[in-house]
């Protein structure tokens, strides 16, 4: 009897070491993943602190008493900012999401983040814009030169940003100098 109960328990012993095991191979994976999403959680609020802080640097012709933030195009990194927020000033910013169609973007819209657009629909977009004082943050730094006023560098460690100081010039919204400054500052780091 005793060696049936020592069987057993030998028994029990063994699946608890391949329970371990598994449970050991399979940390890795579970760990790879956490910090990855809470990376992206970063990436999300640290866009959202450079967009707010831009937004708290510009002036439109007639000063909006709430803002309003149009996101245009599938984003990477909105989560954050669509949850809307106030900035330090206490002026509150209203975020929704248009489509890149919509009839009254230039004018429902004092900011406009631009995510993914094929050329056509940028095209589109700055066209409706023209004339319209709607500053644009793009999320790829390859649109600065395409017309947005600034465009997000999104990296594991900061934000940065660019301003396209054509775009900025035409758009009738002010920009505070040493917002452009730091962009310089930013952009020469590496």
């Amino acid at each position: 009897m005793k060696v049936a109960v020592r069987e057993t328990v030998r028994g029990k012993g063994w699946r608890r070491y391949l329970l371990a095991g598994f449970l050991c191979a399979m940390s890795p994976a579970v760990m790879a993943q956490e910090p990855e999403s809470s990376r992206a959680e970063q990436r999300a609020e640290a866009v959202t602190q450079v967009v707010l802080g831009i937004l708290s640097y510009a002036r439109w012709p007639v000063e909006p008493a709430q803002l309003q933030l149009c996101i245009v195009g599938p984003t990477q990194y909105t989560d954050d900012l669509v949850k809307g927020t106030t900035q330090a000033t206490g002026r509150p910013v209203t975020v929704q999401r248009l489509l890149i169609d919509h009839p009254d973007i230039a004018t429902a819209c004092n900011a406009v983040y631009i995510g993914k657009l094929t050329g056509d629909e940028r095209s589109r977009l700055f066209t409706s814009l023209i004339g319209k004082p709607v500053l644009s943050i793009s999320e790829g730094g390859d649109q600065c030169t395409v017309g947005s006023l600034f465009c997000l560098r999104v990296g594991d460690e900061q934000v940065s940003f660019e301003v396209n100081l054509d775009s900025v010039a035409r758009s009738g919204v002010r920009i505070h100098p040493s917002v452009l400054q730091l962009s310089r500052r930013r952009a020469t780091t590496p």
